[in-house]
């Protein structure tokens, strides 16, 4: 697996490599719906956004993620982020998460040609034998979203991670396979054509 930055880009949304010129972009786009006063995900405000940018190319640097900001083609505007990460080379294993859009643009096709991006580079450029997303369990809107992409629920981890509130968070996994991937594929594709 080759993991550095790439642009990967679709119809409706290109993902390009998160940079510190990102900053105001970021902001302005969690704006959108005050994201950072969420309680089942980390979405960066104007105090926090420069940690959060700084962390994500640390995990780069490290080679276990690869950031990305998520633009909205036709506007030209930055509506959001994701990444991938806990990258594992040896075992061709791979997360997609920090994922969160901007209020305008969740339940809109951007988020479900965001994942055929980025599923489709890892399993067919990284040939990932797997592909994995943990969400909040409180996080009902996102636990529905990842079901919709076609990926099974495995279980949920008990006292998971802490939240920036100090609240122990469960976590639920859900994962793709190589083997699920071309009927998954083809499922999302179907979904943007409609």
């Amino acid at each position: 697996m080759e993991i550095s930055p790439v642009i990967l880009d679709g119809q409706h949304v290109r993902l390009e490599p998160l940079s510190v010129a990102h900053e105001e972009s970021l902001v302005a786009a969690a704006s959108d719906g005050e994201l950072w006063n969420s309680t089942v995900t980390i979405v960066p405000s104007r105090a926090t956004v420069a940690a959060y940018i700084a962390a994500a190319l640390d995990m780069q640097a490290k080679g276990t993620a690869l950031p990305f900001v998520t633009i909205h083609k036709s506007s030209g505007k930055v509506v959001g982020s994701t990444r991938y990460f806990h990258i594992e080379r040896d075992h061709r294993r791979v997360e997609i998460g920090y994922t969160w859009l901007s209020a305008s643009a969740q339940r809109t096709q951007i988020n479900t040609e965001a994942k055929l991006l980025m599923l489709t580079h890892a399993f067919e450029t990284w040939r990932c034998i797997r592909v994995e997303f943990f969400t909040d369990f409180l996080n009902h809107q996102s636990r529905t979203a990842i079901l919709r992409l076609g990926a099974k629920q495995e279980g949920i981890l008990r006292n998971h991670m802490i939240m920036p509130s100090g609240r122990y968070r469960d976590s639920v996994c859900f994962s793709i396979t190589e083997a699920e991937w071309p009927e998954v594929k083809a499922r999302l594709a179907a979904k943007l054509r409609q």
